[in-house]
């Protein structure tokens, strides 16, 4: 289990396909980042397991053709920055919202205008069938960030990015049309799957 608070931002260093899957190659982000061989990382919200290292301590992932088809990660390149949370220990703060960084699916950022505070008001569209999952006041995390839903209308709704969210994420160099990762409050779809089938 994840929080949504990222803990850094690094840039890709290598993606190989290998058969229907890939290799992602990520450098160590610094020497108080520990990690062990078969820990969950999530990566810009996607829990992946550390299978291997490099030569100087990069972390390298291998993504099955789940991940990839469920992600944007199809578009992983070197230099493109992804955002990077170790899992909770028990004991850990939960400064976000519980996070399982299982994708649900997508969303592309619809628009983003200036809040007039040195922050960013970013709106979203996500994915059809996603929208069900849109709560005022509610969570979601877009590529691994804890968030607050704000005036969800259909598919779209938007969330205020303060200016730290923009320096220390992916999503400061986000822009119109991009692609992000999108995981659902879990709260919600455990209510979803428990609530009698609705008949029409």
């Amino acid at each position: 289990m994840f929080t949504g608070l990222v803990e850094a931002q690094v840039p890709v260093l290598a993606f190989e396909p290998r058969g229907t899957g890939a290799r992602l190659v990520l450098p160590r982000p610094g020497p108080d980042f520990d990690s062990a061989l078969g820990d969950s990382i999530a990566v810009s919200g996607t829990c992946l397991t550390v299978a291997a290292y490099g030569g100087d301590g990069e972390l390298c992932f291998d993504l099955s053709k789940e991940t990839i088809d469920r992600t944007w990660f199809r578009e992983l390149a070197p230099g493109r920055p992804v955002n990077l949370e170790r899992s909770l220990r028990l004991g850990d703060r939960l400064g976000g919202h519980l996070v399982s960084g299982h994708v649900d699916g997508g969303a592309a950022v619809a628009y983003l205008e200036d809040s007039g505070d040195g922050g960013v008001r970013f709106g979203v569209e996500v994915d059809p069938g996603l929208e069900r999952y849109l709560v005022e006041k509610g969570s979601v995390t877009l590529d691994g960030v804890s968030l607050t839903v704000v005036e969800p209308r259909g598919r779209r709704f938007w969330v205020a990015l303060i200016p730290v969210t923009l320096e220390q994420t992916s999503l400061g160099a986000a822009r119109v049309g991009q692609r992000l990762n999108v995981e659902a409050d879990a709260v919600g779809k455990w209510i979803e799957r428990l609530m009698p089938e609705r008949r029409p």
